[in-house]
């Protein structure tokens, strides 16, 4: 008899790139490893026509708010990471996700749902439990050291987190031990492919030049001092080439094809190829958010960090000092400056910290999250 196909659910949202990129990578390790004997759905719930405006519009507001009000959005974050702010966010999320997430559940019957964005766990653990379902779910925490309270919801099956410190923290929250993974933040299974691809190879047949240093930057809404920074790095006299990537920003993009650049550069605008354009690279220039930092690290590439979230991402940049992995060049003058310390004497200095990245990254992660959660699909069939 056929074994019956497993349905796959991940919960996610589009605040940021990160749970979106994550809730794919999972599902791309899932089709990779179990084919066609799983079915992978990526649903978001705060995009349900049900849905309050003010809760959808939240997710495209999200950097409008932090590039206009940082502080207070570092407040609020601070003022919110407590337990008892928490458990009044969770009845807010009841409130408002507790008849769309049912009624998504209840049309779908997954085998599984897994969360790269936590707000999904305290209505999912009311709708187990008012509708008697005996569902596994998997929360996977998408920030590598700073990680809000909210992720820390004992009700799940399991929760895979990055590194030792969110595993502590997670102990420390109430959750078991037999509760926690550590496998590193999911990133695209392309990435530990492209290990064995050559970069002179990748290069030419991306349109690159061979020999130049190559800088890759990604561009993001919330890298506000951006462009000055690419001014300064650019009038160096270093042998350098710029890869700029507008990331679907239509303002950024403009930018970036209106500059008069001294050194060569190819820009893209929005890519469904990162890996390649990470495994060809040399450095790359980004902001710290978890997913574009752990996908960093996972193609062995040093990073210059020129913005961070207070508060939310500021252990992502803890983590890459910290590695030895790369440097915060949030002022013109500390990137032009770390970027002649990496390449005097033949590049010495930036060998290190590539050896440095390659013992921090975790390029396995998706593959590790999705086999784990084969194995909770699979004991609860057998239960």
């Amino acid at each position: 008899m056929a074994e019956k196909e497993k349905r796959i659910l991940i919960l996610t949202s589009d605040s940021g790139f990160g749970h979106r990129s994550a809730a794919e990578a999972i599902q791309k390790a899932f089709h990779e490893s179990y084919g066609d004997r799983c079915d992978v759905i990526v649903k978001n719930p705060l995009d349900h026509p049900d849905m309050p405006d003010f809760i959808t519009d939240s997710q495209s507001d999200y950097d409008k708010l932090i590039e206009a009000m940082p502080e207070l959005y570092h407040t609020a974050y601070d003022f919110s990471d407590a337990v008892l702010p928490v458990k009044f966010m969770e009845g807010g999320f009841v409130l408002f996700l507790y008849n769309i997430l049912r009624e998504i559940i209840l049309a779908l019957t997954p085998d599984i749902i897994i969360c790269p964005y936590p707000v999904f766990q305290a209505p999912l653990n009311l709708i187990m439990k008012s509708e008697g379902l005996e569902i596994p779910t998997m929360t996977v925490c998408t920030d590598l050291v700073t990680v809000h309270q909210v992720y820390f919801n004992s009700s799940v099956t399991l929760m895979t987190v990055p590194t030792e410190a969110v595993r502590k923290k997670a102990l420390a929250a109430g959750l078991k031990e037999s509760q926690v993974i550590k496998t590193g933040i999911p990133v695209d299974p392309e990435i530990a492919k492209l290990k064995r691809v050559d970069k002179n190879y990748l290069r030419e047949a991306l349109g690159w030049k061979k020999s130049p240093t190559c800088l890759l930057v990604v561009g993001s809404p919330r890298m506000f001092n951006l462009m000055e920074i690419l001014a300064a790095l650019d009038q160096t006299d270093h042998d350098l080439q710029f890869v700029l990537v507008a990331g679907g920003n239509e303002a950024l993009l403009e930018k970036f094809n209106d500059r008069e650049w001294h050194h060569p550069v190819m820009i893209y605008d929005y890519v469904d190829f990162m890996p390649k354009l990470m495994r060809a690279a040399d450095i790359v220039l980004c902001k710290a958010g978890g997913l574009i930092t752990t996908e960093s690290l996972a193609s062995e590439l040093p990073v210059m960090v020129i913005e961070f979230i207070p508060g939310q991402e500021e252990g992502n940049v803890n983590y890459i000092l910290d590695h030895g992995a790369g440097e915060l060049c949030d002022t013109p003058e500390k990137a032009v400056k770390t970027l002649d310390l990496w390449l005097e004497d033949g590049g010495e200095i930036l060998d290190k910290v590539r050896e440095n990245a390659v013992q921090a990254g975790q390029a396995e992660a998706a593959m590790l999250i999705a086999k784990k959660a084969w194995e909770l699909v699979s004991e609860s069939a057998s239960a």
